[in-house]
């Protein structure tokens, strides 16, 4: 019934992405997690030939390429799971290069060049789309406005829908995300010890990583618990946001933190069935950082810390621009702002930007020398779109 409901929703903000993908090619990788709705979505496509690749019969009908890519000529298809297939790489590689009207949507639980089979990474031949979970566009499409509602159950929709809070899914999807994508993709041993560090980094998402300390409470090693966040890293489960520097003796310049991939996934492994008013900072946080990755489609986003604890949330550095300065906050009254003007002490130019969830307009402000310009979230993406 959940996947009838996805189904019948159209998530017009991504199927507008699938769209401006096949017209700059005509290959489009759809990477994210299990459950972000990826399948659903290439269901709600106009006038597309869907292809289930878990399927044996179509695994067989596809050991021909060629044969397969002929008969679909002028065709826009979908080919779900693609990574099932004995070589996927050949396929979409003969079909950019030999088939060009052949429009292909191809599908995968984790970046391009993570799973063995893909010996070629298509590098100039497909364009990438990241489905992450649910952004603020997908609230208004599924005709839910309660932030708080997203903020709790996260952003699968299956969970994010569910009648009740969903516990149990959240356990069957790590479970599942174990057999699926992390034993076919990295063969990792010791499952308890790397499903104790996933849950801890969940339960302390957005921290300071430190590996020797994960190391000692899963009981392995430094250089495997280095493995395992790039394991999560590579399948899209964690995201590593590593600081913003230029190597000056106060600044931290290696240490990153590690922020999970859902708020959902936070909320459940902390052990929150109910959102108090001191847990939305933190959720806001990931959301918003959500929302720069699904709308923006950046994968290099930082932060900034000295060694007195000055910290700014998010610093986009593009290049040959002045790096951005970004600040979270649930409420735009009265925030701390030691931490943007340390920084800007260090790096004086450039836009500073306080994305709060209670603003309603931008607007700008002025405290001493800082000028900061305070907005809602829709208001930083539209900002940032002619920067990046």
């Amino acid at each position: 019934m959940l996947f009838l409901m996805e189904q019948l929703v159209k998530r017009k903000h991504w199927l507008k992405e699938i769209e401006n993908g096949w017209q700059r090619r005509s290959i489009l990788w759809l990477s994210g997690v299990r459950r972000t709705g990826k399948t659903s979505l290439a269901h709600s496509l106009g006038d597309v030939e869907y292809f289930d690749c878990e399927i044996p019969r179509v695994r067989r009908l596809l050991e021909d390429p060629e044969g397969f890519l002929a008969d679909m000529k002028g065709k826009r298809v979908v080919l779900d799971e693609i990574h099932r297939l004995r070589d996927p790489a050949q396929v979409l590689k003969i079909a950019a290069d030999h088939f060009p009207t052949v429009r292909i949507l191809a599908t995968g639980s984790s970046t391009l060049g993570a799973s063995r089979k893909f010996r070629d990474t298509l590098t100039g031949r497909k364009t990438v789309l990241w489905l992450t979970p649910m952004i603020l566009a997908d609230l208004l499409d599924f005709h839910y406005e309660r932030l708080e509602h997203r903020l709790l159950r996260g952003g699968l929709p299956p969970f994010f829908l569910s009648r009740d809070l969903p516990e149990r899914d959240f356990q069957e999807w790590m479970d599942a995300y174990w057999a699926k994508d992390i034993q076919e993709l990295f063969r990792l041993e010791r499952r308890d010890s790397f499903q104790r560090f996933a849950e801890l980094l969940m339960a302390r998402s957005a921290g300071i990583f430190q590996a020797q300390k994960f190391a000692k409470e899963c009981e392995v090693a430094h250089g495997t618990i280095r493995n395992y966040l790039k394991a999560l890293e590579t399948t899209l489960v964690a995201h590593v946001i590593r600081p913003f520097s230029t190597h000056r003796s106060t600044e931290i310049v290696s240490a990153p933190k590690v922020y999970a991939f859902d708020t959902g996934f936070v909320c459940y492994h902390r052990g929150w069935h109910q959102l108090r008013r001191e847990d939305f900072g933190l959720l806001w946080k990931h959301f918003v950082l959500n929302e720069l990755q699904g709308c923006l489609q950046l994968r290099d986003i930082r932060y900034w810390r000295d060694k007195h604890d000055h910290e700014v949330d998010f610093v986009l550095a593009p290049r040959g621009r002045d790096p951005i300065a970004i600040e979270c906050k649930w409420s735009s009254g009265d925030p701390d702002l030691a931490g943007l003007r340390s920084f800007r002490h260090a790096y004086p130019k450039g836009q500073n930007f306080l994305v709060a969830q209670d603003a309603d307009r931008a607007f700008t402000r002025r405290h001493a020398d800082l000028t900061i310009t305070v907005l809602p979230l829709p208001s930083l993406i539209r900002q940032l779109s002619s920067f990046i």
